[in-house]
């Protein structure tokens, strides 16, 4: 029976991707058809650069699914994406497989039911484990898949769906994420994530290294004694202010709460924001040294610019000192995930769907309803605001540089047939001031200047008159006084300046003069000599400048390029995911005490494409397979060990590696929650 899949999407290497009609057949079936040779798929198109991918005769697939083993808990109608967790088992699970020895010479396949929702679910899981650990760049993850049609994500909302996300969006989410160091696999904890995201442990997920985001706690006991207040206030009568019972509700407080408190204290949360009605206390969260803070607006809508102004900044101002900032509306999901996304987009230049498809993989359900356009409409008013507020950043700092640098000094006295000359020099000027002396390094000017300075210096200084009390005499051109007169500099003379003459009555008696006591331009020995002698001094400072290679207008080069793959690839080069920028990356969250060891993505795995691998053939000798198996087990070291009891069931001599059992959780909030 010949195999009714479609063409395989080859990712590079080993690995493809297909789909077969509903219901897919089980994988022991289809390998037992590929061993026949007649039952050879037919393969799409390659990535550029690739080998060839033409069947041959003795080529053998082996074929394995996830849809069964992976399944999204939904809220209401939507599907996927599937959260961190299960990228994360799926990583380890392709990996394994390829490692397998047994069929290191077959080509790996994975397939999915044509069921739309699952057929997006498993080629976004495909292209998320590309770029996660052969780390490479989201158009080439997606680049296998492109003329593929796929059903897009919804949100978990109660109406209509009418904003869709679609699988390129999710993949630069996660790519950004990376490249700010907000998403690092290699420092992901499996148990804490699976084990906090539930609703009888708190209900809460890490966002980023610096935000979480949870559900509300609830304390009952505080509420009924906030009610009975509130009727006892009406009744005119003051309630009862004891002590001693406060303390005894504090101790009986619900376990996810006490969990909560515990845990924010531990991980250095600074601020915790609350936009939902008040359902506990707060001074609960200030007497653990944790500020608490309203940002209140109803549950489905949307914040005004106020509230994200606030937000922004508060958290901002946390975050920059190296705090956590713990977000929460009653279920944690639409509103939180509205200001959290307004952040990111304003602070790392997301879009409105990268961060709501990088928020719904890490926390399924983020962004509900019309506050997915909200943030679509609102991103470019966001990215102005950050281009605003980095202005304002950088004006405050070059005022304050030169604040600091620069103090009115009163000048020293001139000399005369002297004039300052600004040079280079080593030398540091000490200036006095009110506080104190400070030391100001010298200045050394630009060869632009340096260069007008010059050719202001060139020109023939005006004549000045004699400083004598005698009385005023006539120019004349006798022999007597032309060895007291030098021509201007150089060999072209400068045209003589016309000065506003101001009327005969605006002058005084004392400023009038008769045109024959009026003397020509006139230009002494001592005048040109000292005007050569700054014309030598300019040109000397901008070419002990120049030869020394201090140009200040030069733009500095980049150190090095690096690649989405970790090497310098010349016009190519792109940064590398998991090595952020330090201006960029956040620091990442401090490990719980006695928790165990978080995994460890494998390294980046040989793909047989031509411009990774020398050889650049798809099938080899099972010989030559086996010996890169042997060496790729050795590189990856303890990898394959120490992560196989966290996601992934260790392969046995009858049975291939597969996924551990999913354990469902409860849905944080119930149906009239969505619409409250």
């Amino acid at each position: 029976m010949p195999l009714s899949c479609e063409p395989l999407c080859h990712f590079g290497g080993r690995l493809y991707f297909t789909s077969f009609p509903h219901p897919a057949p089980r994988p022991e079936v289809l390998n037992e058809l590929a061993q026949d040779p007649v039952n050879v798929p037919d393969v799409r198109g390659v990535p550029r650069g690739s080998s060839s991918t033409t069947p041959e005769d003795d080529e053998r697939y082996w074929y394995f699914t996830i849809d069964d083993q992976l399944l999204y808990l939904s809220f209401f109608q939507d599907w996927g994406p599937l959260n961190l967790a299960m990228v994360y088992k799926a990583c380890i699970l392709i990996h394994e497989i390829l490692q397998d020895p047994a069929i290191i010479s077959h080509r790996i396949v994975l397939y999915s039911s044509s069921d739309p929702r699952k057929k997006a679910n498993a080629a976004l899981l495909m292209a998320l484990y590309v770029m996660i650990v052969q780390q490479r760049p989201p158009w080439e993850a997606f680049h296998p898949i492109a003329e593929v049609e796929f059903m897009p994500f919804r949100d978990a909302g109660r109406g209509r769906s009418d904003f869709n996300l679609n699988i390129q969006d999710c993949l630069w989410g996660i790519y950004k994420a990376m490249q700010n160091g907000l998403c690092d696999m290699n420092e992901f904890d499996i148990v804490d994530y699976e084990f906090y995201e539930k609703v009888e442990n708190g209900d809460w997920n890490w966002l980023t290294p610096n935000f979480i985001a949870f559900a509300s706690p609830v304390d009952p006991a505080w509420l009924k004694r906030e009610k009975d207040k509130r009727e006892q206030e009406n009744q005119a009568v003051l309630p009862p202010n004891s002590p001693t019972k406060v303390v005894a509700l504090q101790r009986k407080l619900p376990t996810p709460f006490q969990s909560c408190l515990d845990y924010f204290e531990r991980q250095g949360v600074k601020l915790v924001v609350r936009l939902n009605n008040p359902l506990y206390d707060a001074q609960l969260f200030r007497d653990r040294g944790i500020e608490h803070t309203e940002l209140y607006f109803d549950d489905g809508t949307n914040p005004t610019d106020e509230i994200v102004r606030q937000f922004i900044d508060m958290a901002d101002d946390v975050i920059e000192r190296g705090g956590v900032v713990a977000v929460h509306c009653k279920a944690g999901l639409g509103r939180t995930g509205t200001l959290v996304g307004a952040y990111l987009v304003w602070k790392y230049g997301f879009t409105a769907s990268e961060a709501i498809a990088f928020m719904r993989i890490v926390r399924p359900g983020s962004v509900v309803g019309p506050q997915q356009q909200y943030m679509y409409l609102k991103q470019l008013e966001w990215t102005k605001w950050a281009a605003v507020d980095e202005m304002r950043k950088l004006q405050k700092a070059s005022v304050l540089t030169a604040t600091k640098l620069v103090a009115p000094v009163t000048p020293p006295a001139e000399i005369e047939d002297e004039m300052d000359v600004f040079t280079e020099t080593t030398t540091t000027t000490v200036v006095t001031t009110s506080t104190g002396s400070v030391a100001v390094p010298p200045v050394t000017p630009s060869k632009h200047v340096a260069a007008a300075a010059a050719k202001a210096y060139a020109i023939a200084p005006p004549g000045q008159p004699r400083k004598t009390p005698a009385a005023k005499r006539v120019a004349s051109d006798s022999d007597a006084e032309e060895d007291d007169v030098l021509p201007a500099l150089g060999a072209v003379h400068a045209p003589a300046r016309r000065n506003k003459v101001k009327p005969a009555s605006a002058r005084s008696a004392s400023q009038r003069a008769p045109a024959s006591e009026q003397r020509p331009t006139r230009v002494t020995r001592s005048a040109a000599t000292v005007a050569a002698q700054k014309v030598s001094n300019v040109l000397g400072a901008s070419k002990v400048t120049k030869a020394n290679g201090q140009l200040p207008n030069k733009i500095p080069r980049l150190t090095k390029e690096t690649s989405a793959r970790g090497t310098a690839t010349g016009s190519r080069a792109i940064p590398l995911p998991s090595a952020p920028t330090a201006t960029t990356s956040r620091p990442l969250r401090p490990r719980q005490p006695g928790s165990p060891t978080p995994s460890r993505l494998p390294t980046l795995v040989g793909s047989r494409r031509a411009h990774h691998n020398s050889t650049g053939s798809v099938q080899e000798a099972p010989a030559a397979a086996a010996a890169i198996a042997k060496s790729a087990l050795a590189a990856s070291g303890t990898w394959v060990a120490n992560n196989a009891s966290s996601g992934v069931t260790p392969a046995s001599k009858s049975e291939r590696p597969g996924l551990r059992s999913v354990r469902r959780r409860r849905s944080s909030f119930s149906s009239a929650d969505v619409v409250a």
